[in-house]
């Protein structure tokens, strides 16, 4: 009989570690699967700039170094050299970039009355909305990971397995910092 119960024991408690095992690796495929969602959306961004600076160039004459600027910045990313998180500093500082160029395209009428330019700035700002989506989703991924991680029990299971805690996508300075909007036009 006592076989029996400690056997029942190894198997309910195996059974369970399998179970946590399991859900780690599943949140851990979820979370790997949301950076590929801004992965794609990262590179659907960069089929669209060259497009997009090779419109505006025909009519901003006096903005190339913006528009050098963007392309530099646009070929950082895609370096296979770049961590996760060095990859993120770059797309903010590219979004930084294109922020500035759309500004700057306000005093050029010809480029805005552009057809083609318009199509590619509501495509990319169609990109940037998803880019934008599928961080929040990376980020809510990692959280659930994240907790899953430091659980009890789940936290041994994760420490046996080597299962580590990641980091959060977040804004940086320049992102956070609160717009000035000049209505005295």
């Amino acid at each position: 009989m006592g076989f029996l119960i400690a056997g029942a024991i190894i198997v309910i408690v195996g059974a369970g570690w399998v179970i946590m095992y399991n859900g780690l690796v599943k949140l851990r495929g979820w979370k790997e699967e949301s950076w590929s969602q801004i992965d794609v959306q990262l590179k659907r961004r960069f089929d669209l700039i060259p497009n997009l600076v090779k419109t505006a160039q025909r009519y901003m004459e006096y903005e190339k170094n913006t528009l050098a600027e963007i392309i530099e910045k646009r070929n950082q990313i895609t370096s296979p050299d770049l961590t996760r998180e060095e990859q993120v500093q770059a797309d903010n500082e590219l979004t930084g970039t294109l922020r500035q160029f759309f500004s700057l395209t306000e005093a050029y009428p010809d480029l805005k009355a552009n057809e083609s330019f318009n199509r590619l700035h509501e495509d990319l700002v169609a990109t940037e909305n998803k880019v934008a989506y599928s961080k929040q989703l990376y980020n809510k991924t990692v959280m659930q990971y994240n907790n899953k991680v430091e659980s009890f029990p789940s936290n041994v299971i994760a420490s046996i397995h080597n299962f580590r805690k990641h980091s959060y996508l977040e804004a940086t300075a320049e992102e956070r910092r609160t717009v000035e909007v000049d209505f005295d036009l």
